[in-house]
């Protein structure tokens, strides 16, 4: 009986190893998140719906625009004072501390406006394009513009000035999609175009890692 049950115990042992082995091979452990300094990576992508967003030829963005590329994202809008300007040189500044990445890993940079009424998509990408010739401008209609701000998660709303005219407050974020499709990261709180830099790298080495 002792020895039978030394069998079943030794049997035991190594089906447990066996299964271990196994769910590792088949399935393997994620690697950590790397620590960041303005960004926050998440554990997997984040799908994105369908957007109805348009580009400054006037053509619809599509549906596989995010797929295949990385992407900075950001909204704003080109009658913004302070915020956007800044934001969008500050992206310029690292996209170009990022050229010595592989061209599959650069990122394109898109803008796109909370201001429709006033920003029609080719004014968009030329205000894009005043900090970088590579940045793409886009908007879309009210309905669609707000669509695409609640899919990135950016908060955003029209604010009356007492002259009449109005301004936009909006969230300052910049959201990273990566080849998926999905958003990858989010980084808020910028003021250094080389920290956002590096968030950028460790953000793509760990997608990599992910796969």
């Amino acid at each position: 009986m002792t020895a039978r049950l030394l069998r079943i115990g030794v049997l035991a042992i190594v089906a447990s190893a066996l299964g271990l082995f196994l769910a590792r091979a088949l399935f393997p452990p994620r690697p950590a998140i790397p620590a960041t300094e303005f960004a926050t990576i998440l554990p997997g992508p984040r799908p994105l719906p369908a957007l109805a967003l348009v580009g400054e030829d006037a053509q619809p963005l599509g549906a596989a625009f995010f797929t295949g590329h990385w992407t900075l994202v950001f909204f704003g809008y080109t009658h913004c004072p302070d915020i956007c300007p800044t934001t969008l040189a500050l992206l310029a500044q690292a996209t170009r501390q990022l050229a010595d990445l592989p061209a599959a890993e650069q990122p394109r940079v898109l803008f796109v406006s909370l201001d429709p009424e006033r920003d029609e998509p080719r004014r968009v990408g030329e205000y894009a394009r005043f900090f970088d010739r590579r940045f793409i401008g886009a908007s879309g209609t009210p309905q669609a513009v707000a669509a695409a701000a609640a899919a990135f998660a950016v908060p955003y709303a029209k604010v009356a000035l007492p002259d009449g005219s109005y301004t936009i407050d909006h969230g300052t974020g910049v959201i990273v999609v990566g080849p998926s499709g999905g958003i990858e990261a989010f980084a808020s709180g910028l003021h250094d175009a080389g920290a956002l830099a590096r968030d950028y790298r460790k953000t793509v080495r760990y997608v990599g890692q992910r796969r």
